[in-house]
């Protein structure tokens, strides 16, 4: 049976936790249940336990604990937040897509209202929403620490989302090579954001262009079958036109010229539309019945 487990312990389970980014348990319910987790996993003939929902539920309870505490100077309840008249009137649109008793089923969509608007999902975006869709503002936290496409942080004005999972690593030239020249490009490693504001970048699991590996997401544009050169190139434009030079930045989609996700190679069959002949293309009455009347 395993015994206690100790606090330190709880925060090595996962090391995007920071010495800034801990939750404290120490004498706790959470620290209890927890625990109880850990006796047990080490019960004889206990299933084997995946520790990932518990890792995921210790980052959304420290966030959580973060916004209880008053926040930080640059996110927290004493931010006014008020959305635009031209949000407000998305917003309406959106509301008329649900019953009035159901409109909290709205509250995905205008987070990512505020979050647009404000550039990042902040607490007082946070509470607006939940004011406004008559909400307990727990309920909209709970969501808002859920799912990853809601920035808790400031992030640059190029918000880049390279993903590493096994198609890119293994697709061109690979992730890994994509990822070090952006380090070496920008100066900076994933989880962080360049000096000037411009470039916030992270890894991130599948954003299902596999078959234009490795591709990376920049705010909502694909661009795909990347190499080291190009993903330099694209960085460079895109600062070039933040400055205002008038740079063109290229299209999203393929960088390596072929045409969405056709084969490199072009077509390779159904080249030609064959003519249409009822008489040889459909079969006649009875054709299925003959072989069983022999």
């Amino acid at each position: 049976m395993i015994g206690p487990l100790p606090a330190k312990r709880l925060v090595h389970l996962d090391p995007s936790f920071s010495s800034n980014n801990q939750l404290s348990i120490t004498s706790s319910p959470l620290r209890h249940g927890v625990e109880a987790v850990y006796r047990f996993a080490g019960q004889p003939g206990a299933a084997p336990i995946s520790f990932l929902p518990l890792q995921i539920f210790l980052r959304r309870s420290a966030t959580l604990q973060r916004l209880s505490r008053g926040g930080t100077p640059h996110n927290n309840p004493s931010i006014p937040f008020k959305f635009s008249e031209q949000n407000l009137k998305l917003i309406d649109e959106i509301l008329k897509r649900y019953p009035p008793q159901y409109k909290k089923a709205a509250v995905m969509p205008l987070l990512d209202l505020g979050q647009r608007q404000h550039g990042f999902t902040s607490i007082s975006v946070m509470n607006e929403v939940a004011r406004m869709l008559e909400m307990p503002p727990m309920r909209v936290y709970e969501v808002a620490t859920f799912y990853s496409m809601y920035n808790r942080e400031p992030v640059g004005k190029y918000f880049l989302q390279v993903c590493t999972t096994t198609p890119c690593q293994l697709g061109g030239c690979g992730s890994t090579a994509i990822v070090n020249a952006i380090n070496e490009h920008l100066g900076i490693t994933p989880g962080h954001t360049t000096e000037d504001g411009l470039f916030t970048y992270i890894e991130v699991e599948c954003l299902g262009a596999c078959v234009n590996a490795p591709m990376v997401q920049i705010n909502d544009d694909y661009y795909e079958d990347l190499t080291p050169e190009s993903i330099k190139s694209l960085l460079t434009a895109l600062k070039d036109a933040a400055s205002g030079t008038g740079t063109k930045v290229p299209a999203p989609g393929p960088l390596s010229g072929r045409n969405t996700c056709e084969n490199s190679d072009g077509l390779t069959n159904l080249r030609e539309v064959p003519e249409w002949d009822p008489e040889v293309m459909m079969r006649k009455d009875g054709a299925l019945d003959a072989p069983a009347a022999q």
